[in-house]
């Protein structure tokens, strides 16, 4: 599949902001049985359009070849997502006045994290997802779910079913869909005149500044500022009413919407945050145009950590097989040679071996028993809650190392 034009507007797409060359599926988790056979690489390019500024991949593997009966990221395995689910939910109960006789969905709602608190709390709920596995997990912890991509059909049949919902909501989701403005285009069949949407994705300014090209990968379609958002909102009849501004995943924005006829007032928030992006230029090729030489040099920066470490006979093993550190590790041509294993608490994708890299996946503990020099922190974004987790480490004088912006190694 490839997008000679832009997904939202359908202009042609003729600026590169960021090419890393041919790379595997982020989350094709390799089975040692199936260590012998070949891999499947794609080319791995982000354009911006420059009518609508939105950065997204330049042809990409279509949604069924991520999401399926053996996906592998399961949200309730990092303890910090699962606090700031609890309290997102707390918040918005309490800001919307949620109860017994309100409705949420979640759009993407992966193994039940947030929904369970919605549950617990006896407000009635449905968790969207297409993986099969981790929506058995999800109805394990007694959050029904149903197993379907969304967009505009399914937004119809659910809302055919009665399916009116108070709150609409959809953490990191927005940029994992091929049709955004399918996706997009769904919600108000299903929002109550009143409704308010809630959407959480990393913003595309706090990836440019902290040079965050590790979060480029297949399953990321689209890289989101509000610029390029406000005119597919537009289109589906949606507004944003207010933004809020979150740490997670590196920098991330917090949009409220709601129909365009509803009552919400747009607070501050929303120009602050369209001023910000302007002067920033997200709104003209400049600043797109100089990232590429950014991530080339994090590539030179890695490669020399590694090389210098090993030379020194300095071991090294890593932490978290998260699809950003795929997407790092093969850009960077770093293998087996390089770092002995990845560490990963996901039971799932322990015994396998990374996209490509092909660095075998072990549980935590098996750090404390090889006692490596150096732990590289592949989801740096976690890096408080990994060194909190492995800090043991430092009783052999073993020292974290984080890859983004650029190698830094840590106390």
């Amino acid at each position: 599949m490839t997008a000679a034009s832009c997904r939202s507007c359908g202009a042609p797409l003729t600026l590169t902001f960021c090419d890393l060359g041919l790379s595997p599926i982020s989350n094709a988790f390799v089975r040692p049985e199936d260590a012998g056979r070949g891999e499947m690489f794609h080319p791995l390019r982000a354009s911006v359009c420059d009518r609508c500024w939105l950065v997204q991949l330049d042809g990409s593997p279509g949604a069924d070849a991520h999401f399926h009966g053996d996906y592998v990221y399961f949200s309730s395995f990092s303890e910090s997502w699962l606090a700031h689910a609890r309290a997102y939910v707390a918040a918005t109960t309490a800001r919307l006045g949620l109860g017994p006789e309100s409705r949420v969905m979640e759009l993407a709602s992966n193994d039940g994290y947030l929904l369970q608190y919605f549950v617990k709390a006896g407000i009635p709920c449905l968790g969207i997802e297409p993986t099969a596995n981790t929506a058995a997990a999800a109805r394990d912890k007694g959050v029904e779910t149903r197993e379907c991509f969304f967009g505009r059909d399914s937004a119809a049949r659910l809302a055919a079913e009665g399916w009116k919902v108070d709150l609409l909501l959809g953490n990191n989701v927005l940029a994992h869909v091929p049709d955004i403005n399918d996706f997009v285009g769904g919600m108000p069949a299903i929002l109550k005149p009143e409704g308010v949407v809630t959407l959480e994705f990393p913003h595309l300014l706090r990836l440019i500044e902290g040079n965050q090209f590790d979060t480029i990968y297949h399953e990321h379609y689209s890289y989101l500022s509000l610029t390029a958002l406000l005119p597919i909102f537009a289109r589906a009849g949606l507004r944003v009413f207010d933004v809020e501004r979150l740490t997670t995943h590196g920098g991330s924005l917090r949009l409220f919407l709601c129909h365009d006829s509803a009552g919400h007032r747009e607070t501050g928030n929303v120009a602050s945050l369209r001023d910000e992006e302007r002067l920033a230029g997200l709104a003209g090729p400049d600043v797109y145009a100089a990232f590429a030489e950014r991530a080339r040099e994090a590539r030179r920066s890695l490669l020399s950590f590694v090389v210098d470490a090993r030379r020194a006979s300095r071991r090294i093993a890593a932490y978290g097989a998260a699809a950003k550190g795929n997407t790092l590790l093969n850009y960077c041509g770093v293998g087996p040679d390089d770092i002995e294993c990845v560490a990963d608490r996901n039971p799932t994708k322990q015994g396998r071996l990374l996209p490509g890299a092909r660095i075998p996946v072990v549980a935590p503990e098996r750090i404390f028993e090889t006692r490596p020099d150096y732990l590289l922190i592949l989801p740096w974004n976690i890096k408080d809650e990994v060194m909190s987790q492995m800090g043991g480490i430092r009783d052999w004088g073993g020292r974290f190392v984080v890859p983004i912006p650029t190698v830094t190694v840590l106390p």
